[in-house]
């Protein structure tokens, strides 16, 4: 019988709950941040290198508000901040999801206190909302590469080009 992961989909109002008995234990926790809209082969790579980092992997997920706010496209998000933090939670390496409403995730950096916080390759280190938090607390800021050709914005411009829109 396939035993299936909890739904670990936190809000800010109960993350300090959940990370607590993570800290107790010494597990140690990577974090990154994303909208994570349409979900393709070059998130995942992503996501799975980023989750062998740490023990336990929290990604946090812009709300719908802040995805608004982000300047993407007027569309966006194509999917609800409920479908897309449950795509994600149906990844093996994603441990938790945490939903977040600022423009940027770092009240949220600031509670987990992530042992790593992990970005895209076209960011610095200098760029990486958190960074200088979670360096002055002991932890490790790097990036990923990502893979050539993947995108979310380059898949929805292919979807309007492909039907005219």
């Amino acid at each position: 019988m396939k035993i299936s992961k909890p739904n670990n989909i936190w809000n800010h109002d109960n993350l300090q709950l959940h990370v607590e008995p993570l800290k107790k234990n010494h597990t140690s926790i990577v974090f990154t941040n994303g909208v994570f809209d349409i979900l393709h082969a070059g998130h995942v790579h992503y996501l799975q290198e980023t989750a062998a980092l740490a023990d336990f992997f929290i990604v946090g997920l812009n709300s719908d508000n802040s995805v608004q706010r982000l300047d993407k496209s007027p569309a966006r998000p194509l999917q609800s901040q409920e479908s897309r933090a449950a795509v994600l939670m149906a990844l093996a390496c994603v441990d938790a999801v945490v939903i977040f409403d600022e423009d940027t995730p770092k009240e949220i950096i600031e509670i987990i206190t992530p042992n790593v916080l992990v970005k895209g390759g076209d960011y610095q280190i200098d760029q990486i909302v958190g960074a200088d938090w979670v360096k002055k607390h002991g932890g490790q800021v790097t990036t990923i590469n990502f893979l050539p050709g993947f995108s979310t914005t380059g898949i929805e411009k292919k979807i309007i080009d492909a039907f005219h829109l």
